[in-house]
């Protein structure tokens, strides 16, 4: 069978490189190239994109093989029912690995046609590292590369302050435009580039911070030879993700101009600050996981969509969502109820196998970010506490029950099944001491180092987490969650 790129024209992968794009992984691909190509085929932008690998070792090789054509294979829930779309991408020109072609990468900094450059390297990737100089070729570390570009960049046109750059880092991490954007300022100094390029990365350039969601599952390796019979046509590069999409980029107006990839009734948000929209991902997606995953877990479930498929958690997640998260949310109603609409169709994708376990690594962190927010918050505004978000953090207690075993702790669900407790070891340790003390949950509440608070201090919340315990330790997490909200 013929491989993708004998079959396909290379549509707009001839089009001037006005993106350069740091990172050739799975995600960008069914995301930011998925994107790109499709606002191209609406005539709103008209770019290809320019690939850099951002480590020695990766996909470039595999992308130039197949003229950087692939498939994005979209598949999942959407509005209670089954979705499946495949859609060619052709906007990558080409792969630079700069380990062996750094000046094609300095000449691309240099071209009149650049206007974005969108990163992911993973969020360990965007940090300083001691030692990168301008005349490593290339420097190790991503922000230590992306100074050497923008020197490069601002050396070619000394003149012209309009050959700035909307720099769109997507890296899971908080405000990770301001903090790629200081890592660079502090080569610059380091490098003794100069205030002039300081002045022009300030004024001629926006590092933008964003948001970004896509469950992207990547290379179907056990479904391959299945796709391609449907595909007609051998493809490696395929990726697989699901249907939903969001990108919040915050940055002033006229910079979203210069992009345009907003303008097609896609989920994509420009606006000067995205910080409702990060509270609306962490407490109601996130939240939503960390609510519910452990005391699922516990029944015996392996997976989300056997959550999602068992009635009793369903109507749990869904009221906790809909009755307790939602009313402590800033945005508009509209927008909350839709957003958590589809992420309970994201919930049952059957198509993503996503492990309880998995998502219990580092519960109590996870906790402290995505749901005692909520608790709070709810509490201060209804003046009582929020019944479902309180069992889940009793549920993360019974979860945290555990014995050493081999230099690992281990605790038991319902039905005495063995697990390993999955956290840092003083986390471990110390609920493996609340446990033995007889008032683990004040032993727990109490801890400022879990929760930068005394949460024995929030009037009622230890007395009621206690009872939920005591329902689950009593009767097991099913009959509890049955006897209180069923």
């Amino acid at each position: 069978m013929r491989n993708i790129c004998e079959i396909s024209d290379k549509t707009f992968g001839d089009l001037p490189e006005k993106v350069l794009q740091i990172g050739e992984g799975n995600f960008l691909r069914a995301f930011a190239e998925w994107i790109i190509e499709t606002v191209n085929r609406q005539g709103v932008l008209n770019t290809s994109v320019l690939v850099c690998q951002p480590i020695e070792k990766g996909n470039c090789d595999l992308i130039n093989a197949q003229s950087g054509i692939y498939t994005v294979y979209m598949r999942g829930i959407s509005k209670n029912a089954v979705y499946e779309d495949m859609q060619k991408v052709t906007c990558i020109s080409r792969c630079i690995n700069p380990y062996r072609e750094y000046e094609d990468l300095l000449e691309a900094a240099r071209s009149e046609d650049l206007e974005v450059i969108i990163s992911n390297t993973t969020e360990a990737g965007i940090a300083y590292r001691e030692g990168d100089k301008l005349t490593d070729a290339p420097p190790v570390s991503y922000p230590a590369k992306l100074t050497a570009l923008l020197f490069e960049r601002f050396s070619a046109f000394p003149d012209n302050k309009d050959k700035g750059v909307l720099i769109l880092p997507v890296e899971l991490i908080e405000d990770n435009g301001t903090k790629l954007k200081a890592i660079v300022k502090r080569y610059a100094a380091e490098w003794e580039l100069g205030e002039e390029f300081i002045s022009w990365l300030n004024n001629s350039c926006c590092f933008a911070n964003t948001l970004v969601d896509r469950i992207v599952t990547g290379f179907p390796a056990d479904e391959y030879t299945d796709i391609v019979l449907k595909m007609g046509y051998e493809d490696r590069l395929l990726v697989t993700c699901e249907p939903y999409l969001f990108w919040a980029i915050e940055c002033p107006k006229e910079w979203a101009e210069r992009f345009p990839i907003d303008k097609l009734g896609l989920n994509i948000v420009f606006a000067e600050d995205i910080s409702g929209y990060r509270e609306r991902k962490v407490r109601i997606l996130n939240g939503a996981h960390t609510l519910s995953v452990l005391a699922a877990f516990l029944t015996g479930h392996e997976f989300v969509i056997d959550m999602m498929r068992d009635e009793l958690f369903a109507s749990f997640i869904k009221n906790a969502v809909f009755g307790e998260i939602i009313p402590t949310l800033t945005l508009p109603e509209k927008e909350l109820v839709s957003f958590a609409e589809s992420v309970l169709d994201r919930f049952s994708n059957h198509f993503i196998k996503h492990k309880l376990h998995d998502i219990s690594l580092n519960s109590v962190s996870k906790f402290k970010a995505r749901c005692l927010p909520s608790i709070l918050k709810y509490n201060e505004l209804k003046d009582s506490l929020p019944e479902r978000l309180c069992f889940s953090l009793a549920a993360l207690i019974r979860f945290y029950k555990c014995e050493p075993k081999d230099d690992k702790f281990y605790g038991k669900s319902d039905s005495s099944a063995e697990y390993e407790i999955r956290d840092g070891k003083e986390v471990i340790e110390f609920m493996h001491s609340a446990w033995k003390s007889g008032d683990v949950v004040n032993k727990v509440l109490s801890n400022t180092v879990f929760w930068d608070a005394d949460l024995t201090a929030v009037e009622g919340l230890c007395d009621k987490v206690a009872f939920y315990l005591s329902e689950i330790e009593a009767n097991g997490i099913r009959a509890a969650i049955e006897k209180s909200f069923a």
